[in-house]
């Protein structure tokens, strides 16, 4: 039987051993990219950016997406956002530990069109060069970036029971706060750096 995880759940003492394979899951504007970083350096793992992997210049995917993601798995440790529909099996098989970011619509919104307006103001370089497009883009653009965080709002609402299904067993931490983030990361162990 699988359960989910909270906050106050000691995810080392559930897996047995301190987390090297872990996801971070989360609508757009969750925070998921911060959290990685966070874990990665806290737990001295290699993080790979999955967005890096996808845009190609000019927002073009890379044809050797799915390819980089497989070789980024295949590492004895790794932390990665988990997203990109094409991919997500393969992070899945390849992780022992989900941690969702499962925050308010209103603080992911907030959140994403905050970071939008910031990187369109500052010219923000991104991956391979891209930059955030123009803000009216939102009122001409179907998948603008705000748009598409609004209507993708729910889109892991099933995220436990694909964790369930998963053989082997993938432990599944939810946080549904910035509270209860903070809660959990400080609970995990410091791994001094190798």
């Amino acid at each position: 039987m699988h359960s989910t995880l909270g906050p106050q759940d000691d995810v080392v003492a559930h897996l047995g051993h301190i987390p090297c394979r872990i996801l971070v899951a989360g609508v757009s504007g969750s925070g998921k990219t911060t959290l990685a970083r966070r874990l990665a350096a806290r737990l001295d793992l290699p993080h790979t950016e999955i967005d890096a992997l996808f845009h190609g210049p000019d927002w073009t995917p890379r044809a050797t997406f799915v390819e980089d993601v497989r070789a980024a798995v295949g590492q004895e440790a790794f932390v990665m956002e988990w997203q990109y529909r094409a991919v997500r099996p393969l992070l899945l098989d390849e992780a022992e530990l989900v941690v969702w970011l499962d925050l308010p619509t209103l603080t992911t919104m907030r959140q994403v069109v905050t970071r939008t307006v910031r990187r369109a103001r500052h010219k923000e370089v991104l991956w391979n060069g891209n930059v955030e497009p123009s803000l009216w883009t939102i009122f001409t653009d179907r998948d603008h970036i705000v748009r598409w965080a609004w209507s993708t709002r729910r889109s892991l609402r099933d995220l436990p029971v694909v964790a369930a299904r998963q053989d082997p067993p993938v432990a599944l931490v939810r946080l549904r706060s910035r509270r209860q983030v903070e809660t959990w990361v400080r609970r995990l162990p410091w791994r001094p750096i190798r």
